[in-house]
């Protein structure tokens, strides 16, 4: 087999190329953009390059057909942070189901971090958010994957397994009907918050989007920014992600609670876009711009996807989450303007039992099933799994 790093066109369309291959007859694939996974490796559009580096591998059989492709990376603000030892990633892994292939593509990850100084290495993670590109997919094969989350085949699993991975945290994919009603208990934490005058509930209308920047940072790095190897938000990391998130926003997704006007949790969505790019073949091009919105225009997309749900810690159990949640369900149920017949929600990690209990109690269920693995170098060390959020 003979292994090339990353450098010219030819190999950059290799690497995308593999997947089409691998998945062309599996009717659950949705072809990810080109210009998305590209993005992450142009450190003009990834500013993760600014604290790390990032290459990436394809691998060729005796035939010249690419059997195999890779991505390992640093990101310097994160391999200490909530970590025992130097802790690198790797991502974007795919090959044919062949063992050797893939013990191959981790060697070459393993050997590159070890040679930067790392100890260990989770993977398929992302070079930048954890929003995008995580985790290994476990359960829920049948389902089309959200936008920019990973999809992958089945025989995946044993290869991480084989090798000596071991599961460092799972997420949950949780999915509904926006039809039904809520918990008794989530009505009553409802209730509950309602009594204090404090509190309100509104989603962000248009006028204000350019205040969403700030707001998310408020509550984001309360809520979020102290847990393990979470980095904070910064600024420009607020805008950026607002800046990708704006053409697809709806005003009716964009839930903030508030107390005495301060935002103190959030629930924020997003159309689930997926159901539109799979008619674009990963281009997006200026023909798959037309599609695109040709298929807004006739409002193709009826799911939308959690994208953050967060409360600050000095505003927890005080009915919160049932206040923001059933403020958001008397929208999608009683209003008549709500277009969105089904929710999935992302990232709901085993080590945030509280979210778990907040998601179940909207009666949602799990529909997917990813895991996050470790492998530590020395293994003679102990595993330890992600502590769990108290």
């Amino acid at each position: 087999m003979i292994v090339s790093e990353v450098k010219s066109a030819a190999d950059r369309r290799a690497f995308l190329e593999l997947p089409v291959r691998l998945y062309k007859d599996n009717p659950a694939w949705i072809r990810p953009l080109d210009q998305d996974v590209e993005a992450v490796f142009d450190p003009k559009k990834n500013k993760t390059h600014l604290q790390g580096s990032a290459v990436r591998w394809i691998i060729r059989d005796k035939q010249g057909d690419v059997v195999g492709r890779v991505a390992a990376f640093i990101n310097k603000k994160t391999v200490n942070k909530g970590n025992e030892q130097p802790t690198g990633g790797f991502g974007f892994f795919d090959c044919v189901n062949d063992q050797a292939v893939a013990f191959q593509l981790f060697d070459l990850c393993k050997n590159w971090l070890q040679q930067q100084g790392m100890e260990a290495m989770d993977g398929p993670i992302n070079f930048g958010n954890r929003d995008k590109w995580w985790g290994l997919l476990i359960e829920g094969f049948n389902l089309p994957p959200n936008y920019q989350c990973n999809y992958n085949a089945p025989y995946y699993q044993p290869f991480f397994e084989a090798y000596g991975f071991q599961v460092y945290f799972y997420q949950l994919t949780f999915g509904r009907p926006f039809a039904g009603p809520l918990t008794e208990r989530l009505t009553a934490k409802a209730n509950l918050v309602a009594k204090d005058p404090d509190y309100s509930f509104r989603y962000l209308r248009k006028s204000e989007w350019h205040t969403l920047p700030d707001k998310i940072r408020t509550v984001y790095n309360r809520a979020w920014a102290n847990r393990g190897e979470i980095p904070e938000l910064t600024e420009t990391q607020a805008r950026h992600l607002v800046k990708q998130m704006k053409p697809i926003m709806d005003e009716q997704l964009l839930w903030f609670a508030y107390y005495k006007d301060e935002p103190v949790a959030f629930f924020l969505s997003l159309p689930e876009v997926n159901q539109i790019f799979k008619h674009v073949n990963g281009n997006f091009n200026w023909l798959g711009k037309l599609i695109f919105v040709w298929h807004q225009y006739r409002k193709t997309c009826k799911k939308a996807f959690g994208v953050l749900f967060g409360v600050v810690p000095e505003h927890q159990a005080k009915g919160v989450d049932g206040g923001i949640i059933e403020a958001f369900r008397k929208l999608a149920q009683d209003s008549g303007t709500f277009k969105y017949t089904d929710d999935q929600m992302n990232w709901i990690c085993d080590f945030n039992p509280k979210m778990i209990r907040v998601v179940e109690q909207i009666n949602s269920y799990v529909v997917k099933k990813h895991a996050t693995y470790r492998y530590l170098f020395d293994r003679s060390k102990p595993f330890k799994r992600m502590p769990i959020v108290n």
